[in-house]
């Protein structure tokens, strides 16, 4: 029976998931969507709420919480500025995982981790060929 047995070891020691889940909670706050496995964005959820949860409280104490999770300080600061006034009206529910397919080497389930609010924004061309054809004629 598996009572009590919650979560994924993601074939992993101990330390070692808890390293990747500090490094992929850290990369979402600085990028707000990480592209993963189906099976790590599921175990990156949790923590990723817990510490949008604390941003929200914004005091010494959390934020040193956060610091004790976090691997960057510009990710905690960034994280207490930015995203936890976002969702200071929200009571949960901060992310959104998408599905986007198999990988191609393995045939790995993929998936997007997200910050609800923060949808997809195209990157605008850069003027730069235009200016060269310019000069040229």
């Amino acid at each position: 029976m598996r009572h009590l047995v919650k979560g994924r070891k993601l074939r992993r020691t101990t330390a070692h998931r808890q390293a990747l889940l500090r490094n992929l909670v850290t990369s979402f706050i600085e990028k707000e969507r990480i592209q993963t496995t189906l099976a790590k964005a599921k175990e990156t959820r949790p923590l990723a709420e817990k510490m949008i949860t604390l941003a929200k409280k914004n005091t010494l104490h959390t934020r040193r919480q956060a610091l004790a999770v976090l691997t960057k300080e510009s990710a905690v600061t960034k994280l207490f500025a930015e995203i936890g006034p976002r969702f200071s009206e929200r009571p949960g529910g901060y992310t959104r995982i998408v599905k986007t397919g198999l990988r191609v080497g393995d045939g790995s389930q993929m998936a997007l981790l997200e910050l609800i609010g923060s949808e997809f924004k195209k990157k605008e061309k850069k003027k730069k060929d235009k200016d060269k054809k310019a000069k040229k004629a």
